[in-house]
């Protein structure tokens, strides 16, 4: 039901998106059939994203209002102890509280090769959970 995309930056290493493939607003505009294979899906990203990249936890946050329209796509992070220490509690706490302007700077964008390196990664893991 969704596309998996690596992330253009990767403050949070493995972190990645998984697009809806129809132009739905919201979660409860699909039937109840197509949420389910839909959430089934994008946990089973979700899973592969944690396996693949060694994470503590994951964070899941579905939006819908970037640019071009309103359309669902999951934001998936892998989370590890820490990740945030200077900026949340003991280093917990959401994403969002990493400075928007460190998180999306161009140390954390990965170079083509890292990139490549990190779609095999994910690409292995998932391969792992639909056999």
């Amino acid at each position: 039901t969704g596309y998996v995309v690596i992330g253009d930056y990767q403050y949070f290493r493995g972190y990645t998106l998984f697009l809806y493939k129809d132009h739905v607003v919201e979660l409860f505009d699909l039937d109840g059939k197509t949420r389910a294979k839909h959430l089934y899906e994008m946990s089973l990203v979700a899973e592969a994203v944690k396996n693949a990249f060694g994470a503590d936890k994951m964070n899941y946050e579905c939006l819908g209002n970037g640019e071009g329209g309103a359309h669902i796509h999951w934001h998936l992070f892998p989370r590890r102890d820490g990740d945030i220490e200077n900026y949340g509690n003991n280093g917990r706490g959401p994403v969002w509280w990493y400075p928007r302007e460190e998180m999306y700077s161009a140390k954390n964008r990965p170079s083509n090769e890292e990139l490549e390196n990190l779609k095999a990664t994910l690409h292995r893991e998932l391969d792992k959970l639909l056999k």
